[in-house]
């Protein structure tokens, strides 16, 4: 063909398309409208002028799935005719049956689509066209309605794979899930293929996912054209079509679905039941999601509340415990069981405030109280605090001995003092000597009170500093006895070491006090008088020393607790005894200190046996 002979036909081909009877509209690669002739104006109410370098409004919002399948459909050339319909400028619907064909250039390159338009009544096949759409559409809305009612994320998974294949009358079906970040798709989901591709990985950039990520399309047909055989999952036998729609959870590409073909051949209609199917399965998908996002919170709550130390219960609208998770079974002794659908055992203060409350006798619990308002729940935390207030107490008991013990001795040396200034000269010599013995004596007392209380204030604070040397237990051990035979005519103090005693690792001076805190309480704990026992022997890696007496003993259950701050055997006779209760404390802290330890037992006939045990030194020693 010359082109004199093209230029002929230039106004030719104008005239054919002007004065066709039919509507012809093209439109290029971006959909935007190139020819829009004259009876496009009859039919549809624009003129060309508006229309030209515009996409067209006249696709219902119901039928764009069918309008972009048949695009896509016919991309690589080829021709459908469908019956549909189409807007008209009023807003009425007009009933239309369209031819569509690609235009290319003559290198194959695409230019876009023309549309041929004819007029046509409801006549047998038409009718059969919207029957048959009307029931893809209502098996569509059952599928639909199956998948939303069901919560579980692989079985929506496998249920949209399953109803894909049913609507598209495809061989085999997929679901890859889409990972951006990782440039990674997984096939989580198959119908019709082989069961090990289950989790198969590709790469999502160079697959066909990555192709209509980057077209902008929501479908996508790939035929024999492409290199199907580099797919992981194209392992079936004669598969020459392969169609892909995307799926979107909260507006982000989520997955896409893929339909097979080894036999029938595919349509737009094929191709529209995918993009309307992807679309709804994307709610499915965004629905299950979100529960399986839900479930995962509440899974993680119910750990942190489970692996709490603290107690925690969830009370319902009328105050009744619906959680209750272990650590409150284990502060209260109420097993879950038990709990739930019942008050609390114990008083709730009101939401915002907390409360101090008592379980059980010796029992204590912080409880505090917070409102949920979005549930008109409760959440009640609460702890034990009965080390805390037991220590609060043991301060109050600790202060008012203090002040007695204190005040006693105070007293006597100021009124002696007092008689020695104001009556000096009326008073003996031996008067005299008595009353400064007295204040001497008393100035004792309160000199071994304040040590106490400093070794208690240092053993309290972990500051309580010991030297390690070797030493002479035996030697310590007789300068303690001979001091403490003298104190008392009531006593038998009687001491037993065993011959070549090794050398002992220690620090002296801690020693000192503990045998002196040792021999004061078998004093002081035996009123009516009696033996007091003092032991030291070896055994096989320590030294052991022993301080028995005949007095009170120690009530059941006390053999550790005496070790305590502000706790003496005889708690309910304290004022009998005397003390503030730091004796045996700082004892406990000085023999664990030297890497030694200290425990109380009991005579079996009455009394009480200490039990001091300090390392050997690594040189054994003396003769």
């Amino acid at each position: 063909m010359t082109s004199v002979q093209q230029d002929v036909h230039d106004p030719i081909v104008r005239a054919v398309i002007e004065c066709a009877a039919d509507a012809i509209v093209a439109v290029d690669d971006q959909l935007a409208v190139t020819v829009w002739n004259p009876a496009a104006e009859r039919m549809f109410g624009w003129s060309a002028d508006e229309m030209l370098g515009r996409i067209p409004p006249i696709v219902p919002d119901e039928l764009k799935a069918e309008y972009n399948a048949v695009q896509e459909r016919i991309r690589e050339g080829g021709q459908i005719s469908i019956a549909t319909r189409r807007f008209h400028r009023d807003g009425r619907l007009v009933d239309v049956r369209i031819d569509t064909s690609v235009l290319q250039d003559p290198r194959g390159r695409l230019l876009g689509w023309v549309s041929v338009f004819h007029p046509v009544r409801e006549d047998e096949v038409v009718q059969h066209h919207m029957n048959e759409r009307a029931r893809l559409v209502r098996r569509l809305n059952d599928i639909v309605a199956d998948l939303n009612a069901e919560l579980d994320l692989g079985t929506v998974l496998d249920r949209i794979t399953g109803a894909l294949t049913e609507l598209t009358g495809a061989d085999a079906g997929g679901f890859v899930r889409i990972d951006a970040e990782k440039n990674t798709l997984r096939l989580v989901s198959l119908r019709g293929l082989p069961e090990h591709m289950r989790n198969a990985v590709a790469e999502l950039r160079p697959s066909l996912v990555g192709e209509i990520l980057r077209s902008g399309k929501t479908v996508m047909l790939a035929t024999g054209k492409r290199r199907l055989d580099d797919l992981i999952w194209a392992e079936l036998d004669g598969l020459h079509t392969i169609a892909l729609g995307l799926s979107y959870v909260q507006n982000r590409p989520y997955g896409a679905l893929y339909a097979l073909f080894a036999g029938r051949k595919v349509t737009h209609v094929e191709l529209e039941l995918l993009e309307l199917f992807a679309g709804h399965a994307g709610v499915a998908v965004s629905n299950a999601v979100q529960y399986s996002e839900v479930v995962r919170q509440r899974a993680h709550e119910r750990a942190v509340i489970d692996a709490s130390a603290d107690g925690i219960a969830v009370l319902d609208r009328e105050g009744l415990v619906q959680r209750w998770n272990p650590a409150a079974h284990a502060l209260t002794g109420v097993s879950a069981e038990a709990a739930i659908g019942r008050r609390p055992p114990f008083q709730q203060p009101e939401p915002g405030e907390m409360l101090t409350v008592a379980l059980k006798p010796g029992i204590w619990l912080n409880v505090l109280c917070a409102e949920i308002e979005e549930t008109d729940e409760l959440v009640i935390d609460f702890r034990d605090v009965s080390a805390a207030k037991a220590l609060e107490e043991a301060k109050n008991l600790f202060l008012a001995t203090t002040s007695h013990e204190l005040r006693t001795p105070i007293t006597v040396v100021q009124g002696f003092a007092s008689t020695l200034v104001n009556r000096w000269d009326k008073l003996s010599d031996q008067d005299r000597r008595s009353a400064v013995a007295t204040i001497a004596e008393r100035a004792r007392s309160l000199g071994r009170l304040v040590e106490h209380l400093l070794l208690g204030s240092r053993a309290g604070a972990e500051e309580l500093t010991v030297t390690i040397e070797e030493f002479e237990l035996g030697r310590l051990l007789e300068g303690a006895v001979s001091a403490f035979r003298s104190l008392s005519d009531k006593h038998c103090v009687q001491m037993s070491i065993e011959p070549r005693l090794p050398v002992v690792s220690g620090d002296p001076m801690a020693t000192d006090i503990i045998l002196g805190q040792l021999l004061e309480n078998a004093f002081k704990y035996s009123p009516d008088g009696g033996t007091v026992s003092v032991r030291a022997f070896a055994e096989e890696r320590e030294l052991v020393v022993t301080v028995e007496d005949e007095g009170v003993g120690i009530a059941p259950g006390d053999h550790e607790r005496i070790f305590e701050r502000f706790v003496q055997g005889e708690a309910g006779d304290r004022r009998r005894f005397g003390g503030v209760g730091l004796g045996l404390y700082i004892v406990k802290k000085l023999a664990v200190a030297q890497h030694g330890d200290i425990s109380a037992h009991s005579r079996p006939g009455g009394g009480t046996s200490m039990r001091l045990a300090l390392p050997r030194a690594a040189v054994e020693g003396v003769d």
